[in-house]
């Protein structure tokens, strides 16, 4: 449907699970994609199966928690595409699962340097440009604990909290500039990241999967169903949208 025809967009954490599949959805309706990714092998290859596929994608090995690293590569980005339109931030890690009392201080700021920072950082650099162009649009991938509390990983849902808040605000700033900014809220969604972690669960994947469907009235989510929503946001299609957050969740808050 070409809904992004002409658009340039940075997607970082670009080389595997949520972020994959938001860079393909933006390729596949016509924008040009930058993969941001530490791992440099996974972002260069999904780079090179996009452009295989005849779509426009580019990688940049980047560590979002480094600001000089991603200075550099959006300066790059816009040095090759001309212009961001738009920035999906994406990249996180989960950190351990510790509680409170027993999570290490460099644990917990370790989580925070790249699901804090590394949002900070990049939307930091992104609307500098954006703000000149008058023009963009920044989804953040948030999640589901970004809304409600869990026994468990506290440093990663204080994290998601902390990006909910984030979105608020920025997109109250940036609306004078013509940039919209808002979040998608994740439920349980089948990544290998998850299926990985749900392997080491009492009982092995399907025993974690169980519990998983238990908590999700409708289903578990694919990579896809929240690239989907991402590109609504990051669309012209929503452009009455700001502020505002998407809970791609199975029902899971619904309850």
């Amino acid at each position: 449907m070409n809904r992004l025809e002409g658009k340039h967009a940075i997607v970082t954490g670009g080389g595997t699970g949520i972020g994959e599949a938001v860079a393909l959805r933006l390729a596949q309706e016509g924008a040009a994609v930058a993969i941001f990714e530490r791992r440099a092998e996974l972002g260069a290859a999904v780079a090179q199966a996009l452009n295989k596929a005849g779509y426009t994608a580019r990688f940049h090995e980047v560590d979002v928690s480094q600001e000089d690293q991603v200075a550099a590569a959006v300066d790059a980005v816009v040095g090759e595409f001309g212009k961001i339109d738009i920035l999906v931030n994406n990249a996180a890690i989960t950190g351990s699962k510790e509680i409170t009392h027993e999570l290490p201080l460099e644990g917990w700021k370790q989580v925070f340097a790249v699901n804090v920072d590394g949002y900070f950082l990049c939307s930091k650099h992104v609307l500098r440009h954006m703000v000149a162009a008058r023009y963009g649009a920044i989804v953040n991938v948030s999640s589901v604990y970004g809304l409600i509390g869990n026994a468990d990983i506290p440093s990663y849902h204080a994290t998601k909290g902390a990006v909910t808040i984030m979105t608020k605000t920025d997109a109250v700033s940036y609306a004078p500039y013509g940039i919209r900014v808002n979040q998608v809220f994740p439920g349980t969604t089948l990544t290998q990241l998850v299926k990985d972690a749900g392997a080491m669960h009492p009982g092995g994947l399907d025993a974690y999967l169980a519990d998983a469907k238990a908590k999700h009235p409708l289903c578990l989510g694919e990579p896809v169903d929240v690239a989907n929503c991402v590109l609504f946001l990051a669309s012209d299609e929503a452009r009455f949208v700001t502020g505002a957050g998407l809970e791609v969740d199975g029902g899971y808050t619904a309850q």
